[in-house]
């Protein structure tokens, strides 16, 4: 009986310290982002919006590239980059598992029309990036972490090296999905005329913390066609729209190239159409800090000379190195308290309706993972993961369980879209993940 007793009692012992262990890492986090929602709520308003927009671009210019590259660098080399070949690979699983789930929701919710492809971006596109550098670091700080040593180093290097595909995927497929709707754009045109169009400015109640929280200078960034359903007006019949537009884009391009450029063979229209998309597709946006910072750190990686000479400790440039680490740690709490100041501005108002709203949530939050679960297991029996690393599938999981990227929203920014939504939704979403964690 009294071994029994006993056995049982280190039982649950052993439980209580289990839970105790995953629960403290996210209590950290979310201190620290009750912290930031204090010294930004609108009746305190210790630091105003303005230092949190500069915070933002600190993280995005130089916190988060540094910790991209002192810990993708040192872990990357040729081997363990054959051997990560499933990491961006699950970012296009888990987008797409995304992207019918949101399709689900908006066939069931029925959200407005116009906010019908918005719908499944936000469902689809989960944040790769500073939620999930923010959760390793904070499971992997005590020395007693379930994961052993190397739990941060190769934490930090495998959501690293995934975020170049999340990059790819937004300023393609999602930039174009972001596009006004058709309808909305031609009745304005009609009323106000073609020019107004380009002078509407986006919404700026949230912009100097959610917009600016993921890609500073948004504003910067507009070109002719951000905020004009291009595809949509490119690729319709209705009234001889798509015509005058390809004509006034060839019009532009032969201005631009050399006056003796002749082309001998005349396009299809198709392909004519598609090359004008490619054209203008923001693709140079990909070359942001933290992209530059894991190109780097691959390049740099999968050299050995070069890896030794900047890596090593008694290289001459450790000192740089251990500059760059000391900025990095910065990029966690940075992030938290933007994350703060964005839940302490509250949500704005929606169009996109409570049921729709909800059903996002549920489905990036909750149903999401189920399905992360199972591709993991799938993908262990098959043996596609790292034999015995544990880090490399908790990597995996969180690809799945975080809420819409913040770079969303300034996507909606951009293109004059849905901007109040984006908003609220990532609100709403961010609020429910704490609730979630807590």
């Amino acid at each position: 009986m009294e071994f029994f007793l006993a056995s049982l009692h280190d039982t649950v012992k052993s439980e209580a310290e289990i839970v105790l262990t995953s629960i403290v890492p996210l209590l950290k986090l979310l201190s620290i982002t009750v912290i930031g929602l204090a010294l930004a709520h609108k009746k305190i308003q210790t630091i105003p919006k303005e230092t949190f927009k500069i915070l933002s671009e600190l993280v995005f210019a130089l916190f988060l590239p540094c910790l991209i590259f002192t810990h993708l660098g040192p872990c990357i080399s040729l081997k363990n980059f054959i051997h990560w070949w499933f990491i961006p690979v699950n970012v296009v699983l888990s987008t797409s598992i995304g992207c019918v789930l949101g399709l689900l929701v908006a066939i069931i919710c029925r959200p407005p029309p116009e906010y019908f492809r918005f719908t499944i971006i936000m469902t689809a596109f989960g944040n790769t990036g500073n939620i999930p550098l923010a959760i390793v670091s904070a499971v992997c700080h005590s020395t007693d972490n379930p994961f052993g040593e190397e739990c941060y180093a190769a934490g930090v290097a495998y959501v690293s090296f995934s975020q170049w595909v999340s990059v790819i995927l937004v300023y393609t497929l999602v930039y174009h999905m972001m596009e006004p709707p058709l309808e909305s754009y031609e009745i304005v045109e009609v009323e106000e005329g073609p020019a107004e169009i380009e002078e509407v400015p986006a919404d700026d109640l949230s912009r100097p913390i959610l917009v600016e929280a993921e890609w500073p200078g948004i504003e910067d960034k507009e070109t002719e066609h951000c905020k004009t359903p291009f595809i949509a007006r490119l690729f319709s019949s209705i009234s001889g729209i798509s015509q005058s537009t390809i004509q006034d884009l060839d019009s532009v391009e032969e201005s631009r190239s050399s006056p003796k450029s002749i082309r001998c063979l005349a396009e299809p229209r198709m392909v004519r159409k598609i090359r004008i998309v490619a054209e203008k597709t923001p693709i140079h946006h990909i070359l942001q800090p933290p992209t530059i910072a894991s190109l780097l750190a691959i390049i740099i990686g999968l050299v050995p000379q070069l890896k030794s000479f900047v890596f090593n400790d008694d290289s001459i440039v450790s000192f740089i190195i251990d500059s760059l680490d000391f900025m990095a740690e910065a990029m966690v709490p940075s992030t938290m308290l933007i994350l703060g100041g964005m839940l302490a501005e509250g949500p704005n108002e929606s169009n996109l309706g409570i049921r729709t709203t909800i059903g996002i949530i549920v489905a990036r939050l909750l149903v999401l993972p189920l399905f992360g679960i199972g591709v993991i297991m799938l993908a262990d029996k098959l043996n596609f993961l790292v034999y015995g690393d544990q880090v490399y599938r908790f990597v995996l999981l969180l690809q799945y369980t975080t809420p819409s990227a913040i770079l969303l929203g300034a996507i909606a920014s951009l293109r004059g879209y849905a901007v109040k939504e984006a908003s609220a939704l990532l609100f709403w979403q961010h609020g429910a993940q704490d609730a979630r964690l807590t």
